[in-house]
């Protein structure tokens, strides 16, 4: 067995320097001239310009357009967030009763630890990335990214790492890695009766790698771009918001992930080479909790950053005014991120390291929530004095804030030892993590996805649905995290398969977890609500001729991607492929997303924009 194990890690070993080989061999991947400015910087540099994109699937497995690379990361993204969220539906259907009815035990800690990494590394990082990819070029006023080639590259890594992943789901005589997803030793090490020693947790590892690499590779690539490649009238001072954060996250990925990566490495070390890292005699189980968490806790930044700097950018388009304080919400992304670092051990509380120690991440984990605090009071502001139109996009913002309020403060109570002590492992843990995962990363994608949805699309989508999908996914979030906090505060332990305990309040926990599974049903019912309304629209929509759909131009907030957005669409008449609507009323009503003013004064008053 531990041979069979040596030479599927060489095999893949083998696998991943071939694919570098190979890369590094491709001179002459094909760069595009845009027919209306973005994308293809380097394509007269490189005299490989052509006129026009290859069509069919050759366009997209060799595209070094930062907009096709954008949308490769979305559908990627959009996929595993569906294949996770099948995880948890399977999960939550489980627990609906205290008994192990419907699975077992060994295939709920499978589906457990691949919805935890799905979530994290499959769909997190890679939506932050879609928006970041499509968008910010555009924003800043670059032809394309830094280093096109190496933005391809990064997604493709992506595919791969998702198999190796789910591996153990669907390759004969393998068994999905139960480790959970923070993998903690000596339990990944492969100690004890269970599966662990086998090559599904190998491959999951190896698979955890390639979407390392990957991000770090596109969190090089972001800073460079933002640094040297804006326009002339970018500047520092007027950089907008999401940039900053975008910037601020691939700084974090810089010096994240590579620690990952080498953490992953002395663990496949361990074992498969005899190592003793993670060893209980010989090494230290407790180095691995230092090495992910010094890892994992900037992860939970690096997922709520970009979501915050889109509640930033959108929330004032929405609000008739500019965001109030942009230069506090800008420093208090750079402390974020800076403190981010400091609190690791928070993790740790219970673990028997010095108290004096605990004392000191402690404090850090309190004072991070100043920053924190900071953007929501600014947005709260934003809003008080505007005039609010209550959109899809505007909905999901004003969704975002209150899930993290409640993030928020249970983070808060979870940064005080004794509490910690209390709560630690428990489902309050996990309510907290979901309100700030689901309830801010989650929330902001559909945000940014219908906020945006004209310009990637050229059309609208339908304003009914979106609010459904709005209305279900909220009340379902309230209903499945607002559960676990109270399931944390009966002593309820997290990742457990059954709940049919001999002792204790059994009825109230198994109410609660079935409150839990409901919401999640709601939040179910509400994603297929989006994905029928985005494409349904996107293949069947009127074509959207509108350059402004959200009327920008009247707040004095029409960004550079949507001026962009004009060109291509004045390109687009000229090449006589764009038809005018013979109903410009309705095609009007269509774009605004029937956004309502909930100020009812005239409106044709005058709505000024102010930057405090």
């Amino acid at each position: 067995m531990a041979s069979e194990q040596i030479a599927l890690t060489l095999l893949m070993g083998a696998l991943l320097v071939g694919v570098v080989a190979f890369i590094t061999r491709v001179e002459d991947w094909r760069s595009y001239t845009p027919l209306a400015g973005g994308g293809g910087g380097t394509a007269e540099e490189s005299g490989y310009a052509q006129d026009e994109k290859p069509g069919g699937l050759v366009r997209w497995l060799t595209t070094v357009d930062h907009k096709d690379i954008g949308m490769l990361y979305g559908t990627y993204a959009i996929v595993t967030f569906t294949v996770g969220g099948a995880m948890v539906m399977i999960m939550r259907t489980e627990l609906l009763d205290p008994a192990a009815t419907l699975i077992s035990a060994q295939l709920y800690n499978g589906l457990l630890t691949s919805h935890g990494i799905t979530m994290l590394f499959l769909f997190g990082t890679p939506i932050i990335a879609a928006f970041a990819n499509y968008f910010v070029p555009l924003i800043i006023g670059a032809d394309d990214m830094a280093f096109p080639r190496v933005n391809a590259i990064a997604f493709w890594l992506l595919p791969p790492g998702a198999v190796l992943i789910w591996a153990g789901f669907f390759v004969p005589g393998l068994a999905p890695a139960q480790t959970g997803w923070t993998m903690y030793a000596p339990l990944s090490v492969g100690v004890g009766a269970g599966t662990q020693g086998g090559a599904g947790v190998d491959l999951m590892l190896l698979g955890l790698h390639l979407t390392g690499v990957s991000a770090t590779m596109g969190a090089i690539n972001f800073i460079a771009t933002i640094f040297i490649e804006r326009a002339e009238d970018c500047t520092w001072a007027n950089l907008d918001i999401f940039s900053w954060t975008i910037l601020t996250q691939s700084g974090l990925i810089l010096f994240a992930f590579p620690l990952l990566g080498s953490a992953l490495v002395m663990l496949l070390l361990d074992r498969n080479f005899g190592t003793a890292f993670f060893a209980v005699e010989g090494g230290s189980p407790l180095l691995w909790q230092h090495l992910f968490w010094f890892f994992g806790h900037p992860e939970v930044y690096i997922l709520f950053l970009p979501p915050a700097g889109l509640i930033s950018l959108i929330l004032p388009k929405f609000s008739g005014r500019k965001l109030f304080g942009f230069k506090f919400v800008v420093y208090s992304t750079l402390a974020i991120g800076v403190l981010s670092f400091g609190v690791w051990a928070h993790h740790m509380f219970s673990t028997g390291i010095d108290p004096r120690i605990r004392a000191s991440f402690m404090a850090v984990s309190l004072a991070i929530a100043i920053p924190s605090a900071v953007k929501v009071f600014n947005w709260i502001t934003t809003m008080w004095s505007g005039r609010v139109r209550l959109t899809a996009p505007m909905l999901f913002c004003i969704g975002t804030i209150s899930n993290f309020i409640i993030g928020g403060i249970t983070g808060v109570f979870l940064a005080a030892i004794p509490v910690d002590l209390v709560l630690h492992d428990t489902y309050y843990v996990v309510g907290h993590f979901h309100y700030i995962v689901m309830g801010v990363l989650g929330f902001m994608t559909f945000a940014g996805l219908y906020y945006w949805f004209p310009i990637f699309t050229g059309k609208m989508y339908q304003r009914t649905l979106a609010k459904w999908h709005f209305w279900l996914t909220f009340v379902g979030t309230q209903f499945t995290f607002f559960a676990m906090l109270l399931l944390g505060y009966l002593g309820m332990p997290r990742r457990y398969a059954t709940y049919d305990f001999p002792i204790g309040p059994v009825d109230p926990v198994t109410a609660l977890h079935q409150v839990a599974t409901l919401g999640a049903f709601l939040i179910a019912i509400g994603f297929v609500i989006h994905i029928w309304n985005f494409i349904q629209s996107w293949s069947e929509g009127p074509v959207l001729d509108d350059e402004d759909p959200w009327d920008l131009k009247e707040i004095n907030q029409y960004t550079r991607e949507w001026r962009w957005h004009s060109r291509r669409l004045e390109t687009t008449i000229a090449d006589g492929s764009g038809e005018e609507d013979s109903d410009g009323e309705g095609e009007r009503d269509l774009a605004t997303d029937g956004g309502q003013d909930t100020d009812e004064s005239d409106d044709s008053e005058n709505v000024e924009s102010t930057d405090s």
